[in-house]
């Protein structure tokens, strides 16, 4: 993710399904991390976009 901030990346989300968490990179903050499930605006990035993320569930 660090080479995406990097390069000019405004925003950016990594899921990780095993500790059920969602990790947010935004330019010049620190990472937010939330447990799922979550809700994640798009924020001034991406106007009007709304990700909802649930439980990863095992099969």
């Amino acid at each position: 993710m660090q080479e995406y901030m990097t390069s000019g990346v405004q925003l950016g989300l990594m899921v990780n399904p095993q500790n059920q968490e969602i990790e947010i990179y935004r330019q010049g903050q620190l990472r937010e991390v939330r447990s799922l499930p979550t809700q994640f605006p798009g924020e001034a990035v991406l106007p009007g976009f709304m990700l909802q993320i649930d439980r990863f569930v095992e099969d």
